[in-house]
């Protein structure tokens, strides 16, 4: 198995008769799944999706693939396909159409339907998208595309086969086998043999599950748990999970429906996911069962249950202001039901686990993954994978969506059914990757930075400036102030010490302030001294003592002005 690369150049220029894959996003970490095909001089892009943010990422909103390898060459771009509607999928599509709004996407019936608000939301233009099913094939430019049926924890998910001149390219997206989905629309099993048996040259499969072994259980376990919790509930229900999962969203509104109560949508993106599907008959709604949150905060506690956004402690979203006591709506109470019915993505823990805990306080009953069958995923376990290997039988080998980790295992799974090791391709994310006469190899890194979203700012803000952020955070801010005459140098004024977020009083630097005023003095002298120098001395002397003194690190900020 290869290793992955350090420290590669920039890709030569692709050679005769090859495909190049660049992943700008989606390995070696779990979200902003990106990749693009470039063959005969032009680009296919596969998904464009969005990272969420960590704690130690903080007032970031969201996380893009970097588009700065790409964006010189738009025009070369013959289309943009979307193997399924979730946000680590879909979450970029609007700030890629920001530099080029006619790129033509093809998808399924609901993950374009997901997609179209978005574009809207940012004043963009919905026009040129093209509807896909599972067994269509199109030609766009040197890709021909067949679409292939797969289940995942959304409807209308596809995997996607490219043939090219330079071989076949497998992109499974998300997916697992369940044999008893709740919409019927099982992964094809037949499709993705047939295409196996006719030569699969790269095999780019989904890796986010590949050490948990065995299967996965199917979504129709979760109906009789969630009929029963829900049956059982005195109280208010609150259940929360994604915003995009209609599966797990049906099976709640079916149990509400079986013990009388109305159900209230409560997040706008909940809102908005769900009013698409019941229109495009993915979600089959009992008449008069859903009603606004106000109409249902008027019915008995027995009768209500809130199906809210928040899954993953999110503190501006739903579940968190209730388990705050800060919703507009909904006022929990001892007694009352809560389903966390959702994973964990990583990074999330503290934020979940910290929910959970003041919905126990304030007396809640709380079922979660970890105590009730609630969840299961919409990943491929390593059963899964290997019944994949099998039914494939690639060439060459490419773990996609995971963390390197996952990757790892992934590629271990691949040799173990019989994939030879030198094929097996560990990429990062930027690390390009040819595929010419049947062998697929490392060729190169393009840049793939993290691109933060800030608010209106795209890309602005960088890792030295959230590296403050942290400080200020955790470590706190002093400020120290001096006025110096500009001629004879002398102190006017100050130093003057301010503290904000530490826990110690501003009278503590009482000790430290007479040997910054000396060192004032030392650095300042008679004709002026440039500013700069003065407040280094000052910082110095500060930042020692603090750091012996008070064991801590805040960022200092000192300001000198002269007269």
């Amino acid at each position: 198995m290869k290793p992955l690369y350090e420290n590669l150049r920039e890709p030569a220029p692709l050679e005769d008769g090859a495909l190049r894959v660049i992943p700008l996003g989606g390995l070696g970490e779990v979200g902003r799944n990106m990749n693009v095909l470039e063959h005969e001089g032009k680009l296919l892009i596969v998904d464009c999706g969005v990272l969420f943010p960590e704690v130690y990422q903080p007032g970031v909103d969201l996380i893009l693939p970097d588009f700065s390898w790409i964006a010189d060459r738009l025009d070369d771009v013959v289309g943009m396909v979307i193997t399924h509607g979730h946000e680590d999928h879909i979450g970029a599509v609007p700030y890629l159409a920001k530099l080029r709004d006619d790129i033509p996407i093809y998808g399924s019936d609901l993950t374009l339907a997901f997609i179209e608000p978005k574009l809207r939301e940012h004043r963009l233009p919905a026009g040129d998208m093209h509807i896909v099913k599972s067994g269509d094939r199109l030609q766009l430019g040197p890709f021909e595309l067949e679409f292939v049926q797969v289940t995942h924890s959304i409807p209308d998910a596809l995997a996607i086969c490219v043939r090219t001149s330079a071989g076949t390219v497998l992109i499974t997206g998300d997916f697992k086998i369940d044999h008893q989905p709740l919409d019927g629309r099982k992964t094809d099993l037949a499709a993705l043999g047939r295409i196996g048996s006719e030569g699969v040259d790269l095999f780019m499969i989904d890796s986010t599950n590949s050490e948990v072994p065995g299967f996965i259980p199917s979504e129709s376990e979760i109906g009789p748990v969630l009929d029963r919790i829900v049956e059982e509930a005195e109280g208010q229900v609150v259940v929360a999970t994604f915003a995009s999962h209609v599966h797990r969203v049906q099976q709640v509104m079916n149990a509400a429906a079986k013990a009388g109560r109305h159900v209230a949508l409560v997040g706008r993106s909940m809102e908005r996911n769900m009013r698409i599907a019941a229109e495009k008959g993915y979600l089959t709604v009992p008449v008069g069962l859903i009603v606004d949150a106000n109409e249902l905060a008027a019915l008995p506690p027995e009768k209500r249950l809130y199906m809210a956004t928040g899954s993953q402690g999110e503190p501006r979203a739903a579940l968190a202001r209730m388990s705050a006591g800060s919703h507009k709506f909904v006022n929990l109470e001892a007694g009352d039901t809560v389903v966390v019915a959702a994973s964990l993505i990583p990074g999330n823990e503290t934020d979940v686990n910290r929910v959970i805990n003041e919905l126990t306080q304030l007396g809640a009953k709380v079922f979660h993954r970890g105590n009730a069958k609630v969840h299961v995923s919409g990943h491929a376990c390593q059963g899964e994978l290997l019944t994949f290997y099998n039914l494939v039988q690639p060439k060459n080998v490419m773990p996609i969506h995971g963390e390197l980790r996952h990757l790892v295992k992934n590629g271990q799974l691949a040799v173990s059914t019989g994939v030879p090791a030198s094929r097996v391709v560990l990429a990062d994310g930027g690390v390009t990757v040819d595929l010419k006469d049947g062998q697929a190899r490392i060729s190169g890194q393009v840049p793939c930075e993290l691109v933060f979203v800030d608010g209106k700012s795209i890309g602005e803000i960088s890792e030295e400036e959230l590296e403050i952020r942290r400080i200020l955070g955790s470590e706190g801010f002093i400020s120290v102030y001096a006025v110096v005459e500009h001629d004879s140098g002398m102190v006017l004024s100050g130093p003057t010490i301010k503290a904000i977020g530490m826990a110690e009083d501003d009278a503590v630097f009482d000790e430290v302030l007479p040997d910054v005023e000396d060192a004032l003095k030392d650095a300042a002298a008679p004709g002026g001294k440039d500013p700069y120098v003065l407040q280094q001395a000052m910082r110095r002397v500060l930042g020692r003592w603090v750091a012996r003194r008070l064991r801590r690190r805040p960022m200092i900020v000192p300001v000198v002005v002269e007269q």
